[in-house]
């Protein structure tokens, strides 16, 4: 037994859940404005919005509210998405299948998601290779990942296994999610 007892131990990673989260932001340790989000039971800093990355979501928030309004979806701007216990991120653009309560009772979760979109002005690397896999591995039908400095739309659907089946990048064009084919974006005019 004093062998346990006395031997080292390997340091180990904390992970917070989503309770402990929402408590630390409640409890002002998180403060409000700052930009976080948790992923993998870590609190992830993301960078500053700069005009061009706030200029594409307001854009998309203007085109997917025409469907909004008329109650083939609910748009979520920056705002949190429950994929388990260890992950809340809060993409750009959340396409929300409509709910009575619009989610007031708790955060919509994969099984709500239309369609995602990530604006990436400084973040690319991290949308790839971070946010996409992890939308995947909880089944998000489609990704629209907008590289604003590249001028155009990465297109990932059917999920499996971690990883999207399908994707392409377009640059110009007419782009329709999957499950609300009735939206139609030109891609230029959004990554203009």
């Amino acid at each position: 037994m004093a062998d346990v007892l006395e031997k080292p131990q390997t340091p180990t990673r904390h992970r917070l859940d989503v309770d402990a989260y929402t408590k630390m932001a409640e409890a002002g340790i998180i403060a409000r404005e700052l930009r976080v989000e948790l992923i993998d039971g870590q609190i992830i800093d993301m960078p500053a919005i700069g005009s061009p990355h706030a200029g594409i979501t307001k854009r998309l928030n203007r085109l997917f509210g025409r469907a909004a309004a008329d109650g083939l979806v609910l748009v979520s701007v920056q705002d949190p998405l429950r994929l388990d216990r260890f992950n809340e991120p809060e993409p750009d653009i959340s396409v929300l299948k409509p709910r009575a309560d619009d989610y007031t009772t708790g955060h919509p979760s994969a099984a709500d998601v239309l369609l995602l979109v990530e604006v990436s002005e400084s973040s690319l690397a991290y949308d790839r290779g971070i946010k996409l896999p992890l939308y995947a591995r909880f089944g998000v039908p489609e990704v629209w990942i907008v590289d604003a400095a590249g001028a155009a739309v990465e297109v990932y659907r059917e999920p499996c296994d971690g990883t999207y089946g399908s994707n392409e990048r377009l640059s110009q064009g007419r782009l329709s999610p999957s499950l609300v084919p009735s939206i139609a974006i030109e891609v230029a005019a959004l990554v203009a």
